[in-house]
């Protein structure tokens, strides 16, 4: 049994241009301590896929319109507020990719981690405030008593990111997400942050759900890999089968552009083109106009998902 599971999850935001799909009929499953990594350019519906698990896609302009998300055979789709407000930060929680806006700036870090304790966990006093240093110290943050008492401009990045994850795991949750979290971090940060999540997951068992465009922490992290285009999944393998055979054009195109230590070039490779507007997105395949596989079948209606090996799936006319 997976722990997660989403079918068919489509969600809409209506605007002046046009009915924007954001997440147009995706699939994808998540175990229990698995982690997922999903990867694809700015735009592609990665971070709209996580807050419409969570509910909290921002409203009225967006809408969860279809599908379903199951989190241990439960439909969240289907719960109303306040039990959506229970099982946030408690059975699934998130970490964004900007500490300072999801920090707020007013409350002391103790006072935001204390917070969620209390909610979701009833502790009060001495218990509280005994289990909220020993979050802080699971994490790293040294002198983690005075670290309770700092506000968050007081903390450099990468111990705001360690706060916002002691936060996240406070309750121990099922799921993780986490929202591109290395962004604002510099590299040697990044590797510390990364290896501090997964000595987490197999501290308390935690499931992953990595949003990325970073094909190096996919590799250091994540066991599965689903790529995202225009609001679709359209490729999604185990990560050794996704690097050593990339199937969707796509992909294939992502792989291309990585830079390789041991290669020295004039110019770096580029995709072509641009991603679509998704309010106007053209018929058939979305990735079609920049696609150098691409023929007349392709403008006609959009491919369906193929089981080309065990495990991995890819939406393309090429194997259908």
């Amino acid at each position: 049994m997976n722990l997660l599971q989403v079918e068919g999850l489509r969600t809409h935001f209506v605007t002046r241009w046009g009915t924007v799909k954001a997440v147009d009929g995706i699939n994808f499953n998540i175990g229990y301590g698995e982690t997922l990594g999903l990867v694809g350019e700015s735009g592609c519906g990665k971070s709209v896929t996580c807050l419409s698990i969570l509910r909290l896609v921002p409203q009225p302009a967006g809408r969860i319109v279809g599908g379903q998300v199951l989190l241990e055979g439960e439909d969240l789709l289907k719960k109303n507020e306040v039990e959506m407000s229970s099982i946030r930060g408690s059975k699934i929680s998130m970490i964004l990719q900007d500490t300072m806006t999801s920090l707020d700036p007013v409350f002391t870090i103790g006072n935001q981690l204390t917070e969620t304790l209390r909610l979701h966990k009833g502790l009060r006093g001495q218990t509280l405030r005994e289990k909220a240093v020993d979050m802080l110290r699971m994490v790293g943050i040294p002198s983690p008593e005075l670290r309770l008492k700092n506000y968050p401009h007081e903390l450099s990045g990468g111990m705001r990111q360690r706060s916002v994850a002691a936060i996240s795991i406070s309750c121990e949750p099922l799921l993780l997400i986490a929202d591109e979290p290395t962004t604002a971090l510099d590299a040697t940060i990044q590797i510390q942050f990364l290896d501090l999540l997964r000595e987490l997951q197999q501290r308390i068992g935690l499931s992953l759900l990595f949003i990325t465009h970073d094909f190096g922490i996919v590799a250091r992290m994540c066991k599965k890999v689903a790529v995202m285009y225009a609001g679709k999944i359209v490729e999604r393998a185990d990560v050794r089968d996704l690097f050593d055979h990339p199937a969707h054009p796509y992909t294939e195109a992502l792989m291309k552009v990585l830079p390789k230590a041991q290669e020295k070039v004039a110019r770096l490779p580029s995709i072509a083109g641009e991603p679509p507007r998704l309010h106007d997105l053209p018929p058939g395949c979305a990735f079609r106009p920049r696609c150098t596989y691409a023929s007349e079948r392709c403008s006609g209606t959009y491919p369906p998902e193929v089981m080309i090996a065990d495990g991995h799936g890819v939406a393309c006319w090429k194997y259908s």
